[in-house]
């Protein structure tokens, strides 16, 4: 036991057996099971054996989506996890395609920022309005039919960038045409 009085130990001793912390899911299903057990009790003392055996389909019934719930209780995320961090990524938002887009204009600039957006929002437009993938070699032919020969070497992922930077044109061109999709 632990030193104060009133206090249980966080590790149980050899002879003491671990409980379930009140209101954990075991603890609760504990709880549930004891109700259920005095419940089906208390039908057979009242209606004897026909109300024992109706109370233990019915109990059963109740049982298979309670435990359902609580079985798939860790995988449904309710928003109230903190969101995980990843390393090399972060939120998506509108702050800072200014920078992104002045990078890939000036010539002393990253075209790959600019190229790598502009890519996967082509992607996304392409496989919800056309069903078809930017990854996938099949649908490559499709999709350059679609964007444009003109438009293309900018979009697709198989090869390079066909100039260091985005000429302005052609990147009001690849908005217009990704609107038109």
């Amino acid at each position: 036991m632990s030193t104060r009085p009133g206090r249980r130990a966080a590790v149980p001793t050899d002879g003491e057996a671990e409980l379930a912390a009140p209101g954990s899911v075991r603890h609760s299903l504990i709880e549930l099971a004891v109700a259920a057990v005095l419940a089906e009790v208390l039908f057979g003392l009242v209606g004897g054996l026909p109300a024992a055996a109706a109370g233990a389909v019915l109990f059963a019934l109740a049982a298979l989506p309670t435990a359902r719930y609580v079985a798939g209780a860790g995988i449904v995320d309710a928003g109230l996890r903190r969101r995980s961090r990843l390393v090399d990524s972060h939120e998506p938002g509108l702050g800072d395609w200014r920078w992104t887009v002045r990078q890939g204009l000036t010539p002393d600039g990253d075209v790959q920022p600019l190229r790598g957006r502009l890519q996967r929002l082509f992607a996304a437009r392409l496989s919800e309005a056309h069903n078809l993938s930017l990854a996938d070699d099949r649908d490559r032919d499709g999709a350059a039919e679609l964007i444009g020969a003109g438009l293309w070497p900018w979009i697709d992922p198989a090869a390079q960038a066909p100039a260091p930077t985005v000429p302005p044109d052609v990147l009001l061109a690849l908005v217009d045409r990704l609107e038109s999709l």
